[in-house]
């Protein structure tokens, strides 16, 4: 896995149904621009407002053949695209049309990738149909499986390259004297399919091709002799146009004044496409607030360092909750429209429910506006055309006030260079501070390199706590760390804040420390830091018995790939690394060499800092002797009262919680619990979080159990 904690930018013809234009309730919302005038790139984004896909259609293929003509556009499905089409989207109110287009089966790639004529010219009359109509248009590469998306990606640059710059070449110089209405999409959803982290979890090198990918494509583009080629829009996506901060952090963006980030969201995915949940027919606040929280992670990723975003598909699909859509998309569009990123609505033309596929909205048959999902985009244009919603009044995060870094206590006088692949080389030396010193202020690290975490521990060197930044000033490299968080972290292990003696600074990198200090509290919107996936599980070392083995086992998903340590404490804070994947049987059984543990150490950590199956769970330890359940359950905030059942943390023990926990447990990449919220799912008497546990919090919410009854006894 490949993890990046900070962006970087670098310098370098059937014939067609006659359509009627469906009568609509609400004016088209109306955004005019003078196409004489050279628009910044965030002139053109706000400009784009709300977009449609034409989904399915130009971008269809048919693996199992070598080539394809004109009939690929109906391939799957869908009736060959007309102006009417068109001219009834531009009246609902939609300002944008990105239209994907497949390429790979319509070149010649013994004549360096050219492009069919005939298709090409296909294309373009697409193009005209949005672009004389006024509209901006999004043109891409879109289903490139065999020469883009393939599971050797990280080892295929100069392969994948050629081929997707001989395209852009073309591509730029057939609308070269299109103006900036036609914005450029290098790639959609790059990624290494066939592989067990198709979706997830990219290594560096995959990473890496995508990137220099991206850069090679832009400068193909500027290079064309274009009037527009130093002005047109161009987007680039990430590892598969991931909304997750992880692989958005991955990102690198060219340093170039007309170039945006592609993301996909069809968020919350439990809400808009998971069909394995059973019940859609509520946006429940749960899903509102993942919502928030996901946007909020594109917009600190990108918005906040100055780079436009453009959510290049986003949808919910119909399971037959139209009420329950209009209220997503009312949340949606209000969120994005302050944020200042344009959404593009996917339309696959599927109205049934297609695995969570269905994603159909206008009925391009009949050019009339499918009544299942008809009252979702009156929202959007609605939304849209309420002047109270101010189009990027919230572009960036709100502002925290800090003190400077050099009127604080100061309690380093020295550089610190830390490296997480040097043995016992991660963290700082213990520094001495006191819960008196810490109280009701910040700890200020200026650093460069990745950011680093926090920790604190008593005089006994016990109970080190790990604390997240909650802001960073990357201008200054200053990252910064609430007193708040650090008493909820140490109070969670039922300890008293005035045991706090010594502080640490670690890295999951390379990082150097050049000041840490304590000062006054942040003065704004303080948020909780960003969420910690690490699992954390106590262990005593009185059993060892001299045995220099420690062996423990991992339980999750086949075929995960997981990582981790055994760490302790001693005169410094020491970690013996350890990575494995999780067998067909659901188990990983992980054996560390723990002879470098001094016999006076008697607890430690094993911790699993990754894994593809996020549910994953320590279940056993042992020294060569008897099988040992974890002492600790893994959180990281566990002081608050324990209210069993509530999930979600509304107070209120329904059917909505086991719900919450289901769909945790089945995609925890899609769903959020918080700490507080694990603690009171834990319900079914066993150590952990399962299916169990949600029936029993049905049987409770039905009556079977009482309040009285819960943890059940086992």
């Amino acid at each position: 896995m490949f993890i990046k904690t900070k962006i970087s930018r670098f310098f370098s013809t059937a014939a067609a149904a006659v359509c009627l234009i469906s009568g609509v309730k609400l004016a088209p919302m109306q955004f005019t621009t003078d196409a004489a005038d050279e628009l910044t790139a965030f002139e053109i984004t706000e400009a784009m407002q709300l977009g449609w896909n034409l989904g399915n259609t130009l971008d269809s293929y048919d693996g199992n053949l070598p080539s394809m003509g004109l009939e690929a556009e109906t391939k799957w499905g869908n009736p060959v695209t007309t102006k009417e089409m068109i001219d009834t989207v531009k009246a609902k109110g939609f300002n944008t049309v990105r239209v994907p287009v497949t390429w790979f089966q319509h070149v010649d790639k013994n004549n360096g990738y050219k492009i069919d004529d005939a298709w090409l010219a296909r294309v373009k009359e697409v193009v005209d149909y949005c672009y004389d109509n006024g509209m901006y248009v999004i043109l891409n590469l879109h289903h490139e499986e065999p020469y883009q998306n393939r599971s050797t990606l990280g080892a295929d640059y100069e392969e994948i390259t050629g081929y997707v710059s001989a395209l852009w070449k073309q591509i730029a110089e057939a609308f070269k004297d299109y103006d900036q209405h036609l914005v450029f999409e290098t790639m959609n959803e790059p990624r290494a399919t066939g592989t067990d982290h198709e979706w997830w979890g990219p290594t560096k090198d995959e990473v890496d091709t995508i990137n220099k990918i991206n850069a090679d494509a832009v400068n193909v583009i500027r290079g064309v002799d274009s009037p527009y080629s130093d002005s047109r829009l161009i987007m680039i996506p990430g590892y598969c146009a991931s909304s997750d901060t992880t692989m958005m952090a991955g990102v690198v963006v060219p340093d170039d004044d007309y170039v945006a980030v592609s993301v996909h969201a069809y968020s919350p995915y439990g809400f808009a496409m998971d069909d394995k949940i059973a019940d859609h027919s509520t946006f429940t606040t749960a899903y509102s607030n993942e919502l928030t929280t996901i946007l909020d992670g594109i917009r600190k990723t990108f918005g906040d360092k100055d780079i436009p975003v453009v959510l290049g598909e986003f949808s919910a699909s119909n399971f037959g909750n139209t009420d329950a859509r209009v209220e997503w998309a009312e949340a949606y569009i209000k969120t994005t429209k302050e944020m200042g990123m344009p959404c593009v609505l996917w339309d696959n033309n599927v109205i049934a429910n297609n695995g969570g596929e269905a994603h159909g909205y206008l009925d391009r048959k009949n050019c009339t506006w499918y009544e299942a999902s008809e009252p979702v985009v009156d929202k959007m244009v609605e939304v849209m055309n309420d002047k109270s919603v101010v189009w990027g009044s919230a572009r960036k995060s709100p502002v925290i006030e800090h003190d400077d870094i050099t009127t604080g206590k100061q309690i380093i006088d020295k550089t610190y260079n830390i490296d997480a692949s040097v043995e016992n080389g991660n963290c700082t030396p213990g520094l001495d501070v006191s819960w008196a010193d810490l109280k009701d202020g910040d700890v200020a690290i200026k650093f460069t390199g990745d950011i680093p975490v926090i920790a604190v521990c008593d005089a006994d060197w016990d109970d080190w706590t790990e604390i997240k930044h909650y802001d960073v000033d990357e201008e200054k490299g200053i990252a910064y760390y609430s007193s708040q968080h650090i008493a909820a972290a140490w109070e969670g292990k039922n300890r008293d804040v005035k045991d706090i003696a010594h502080l640490f600074a670690r890295t999951n990198g390379k990082t150097s420390i050049t000041a840490i200090a304590i000062i006054g509290e942040g003065k704004g919107d303080i948020t909780d830091p960003p969420e910690d996936d690490t699992k954390v599980y106590e262990i005593s070392m009185a059993d060892r018995k001299g045995s220099d083995k420690l062996t423990f086992v991992i339980e999750g998903d086949a075929g995960s790939t997981t990582n981790g340590c055994v760490g302790y404490m001693g005169d410094d804070w020491t970690s013996l690394e350890w990575e494995g994947k999780i067998a067909s049987d659901g188990k990983l059984t992980v054996e560390v060499d723990i002879s470098s543990i001094p016999a006076s150490i008697s607890s430690a950590q094993i911790q699993i800092w990754w894994c593809d199956d996020k549910t994953a769970e320590m279940t056993s330890y042992s020294f060569g002797n008897e099988i040992q359940p974890p002492t600790q359950e893994p959180t990281s905030n566990p002081s608050e009262k324990i209210a069993y059942g509530d999930v979600n943390c509304d107070g209120e023990v329904t059917v909505a919680d086991a719900t919450l926990l289901l769909q945790y447990l089945g995609n925890r990449d899609k769903y959020t619990i918080t700490d507080a919220g694990k603690l009171n799912a834990d319900v079914d008497g066993e150590s952990g979080l399962s299916a169990v546990d949600a029936l029993v919090i049905q049987q409770l919410d039905a009556g079977v159990y009482t309040m009285e009854q819960i943890p059940l006894s086992k």
